[in-house]
This record gives C-alpha cells, structure tokens and sequence, in this order.
C-alpha cells in the first residue's frame, strides 16, 4: 500500500516505554476522532532527525495545538528504550509529542514509507515524512526525497498547512 490524501491509516500497534516497561499503542485507538500530526523519522539520534526535525515539532507543538491538533506522534523504527530516551532528551516528552517505536517496521512497510541505506547500517527504515490525519484519514502528506533533509515534512511547513 502507498499511503496518499484521502486514504485511511492501516491498523498499527506501535511501541513505547511506559511505566511498567514495554507497552502496545493502537494507532487507529490513539487518533480516533482527533486531528493529529504524525511525523516520521529514519532514527532516532540521527543528524538531520536530531538537528531539525523534532526540534521542529518541539518549537511548534502548542502552536499545533494551537490550530486544533489533539495528538503530535513521531515514529521511528528504532525500539522502545531509544525511542523513550531520544523523546526525552530532545524534549519531545516535556510537551507532549508520542515517541512512539515501529519495531518491525511493519506500519513503515504497510504505508509504502521503508527504505534501506545499508553503508550507514538503516535497513528497512522510515523515509522521513509528515502527514496530518483527521479521524484516521490523511488530508495532508509531505514526505522527503532524500532521509537527510527536512525542507517539507518541519514543524514549521506542518503548522502552515493548517
């Protein structure tokens, strides 16, 4: 499947960190009825990722609230202890964003969003996107040409689409 404007979300359960350890987040639970952003990234603690877009999210998230945005997620295949760390540490969790793991990278996959870059050790790792979605529709999807740059999925290009 090729994830497009107007498509419905698949059914995901992704990972996090919770207070008992690992924990399943249903997707399609966690959005349902709400407007949200949902950002992607190819890693976590990655230059590009680190450098620009979740600081891009971190900047803008009560100005995304601001515009009628219930959930800000951002998806990583990574797993869920440097997902949980990475959020934290770019302060991502102080307002709010889901870092949430694709593990498997099986949503990454069924959206027709992976990618594999084996010189630099990603394999079957997410392009670099951001969508947002209303009740599990996507009314908006910019996704990147290349994993190193963020000139269309940022924080910034999200909020003025809204």
């Amino acid at each position: 499947m090729s994830l497009s404007i107007g498509g419905k979300l698949p059914s995901a359960s992704l990972g996090r960190l919770g207070a008992d350890g690992p924990e399943q987040v249903d997707l399609n639970a966690l959005i349902a009825g709400k407007k949200a952003v949902i950002f992607a990234v190819p890693g976590a603690y990655t230059p590009t990722c680190s450098s620009a877009h979740m600081p891009g999210f971190v900047r803008n998230a009560e100005k995304l609230r601001a515009k009628g945005v219930d959930e800000i997620i951002c998806i990583s295949v990574n797993d869920v202890f440097v997902m949980k760390s990475w959020g934290d540490a770019m302060g991502a969790t102080d307002v709010g964003i889901h870092s949430l793991a694709d593990g498997d990278s099986s949503f990454t996959k069924a959206i027709g969003m992976d990618f594999s870059a084996p010189p630099v050790g990603l394999i079957d790792r997410s392009k670099r996107y951001a969508m947002i979605v209303e009740d599990g529709t996507v009314t908006a999807l910019n996704a990147e040409a290349a994993p190193g740059v963020c000139d269309i999925s940022g924080g910034e290009t999200i909020l003025d689409l809204l």
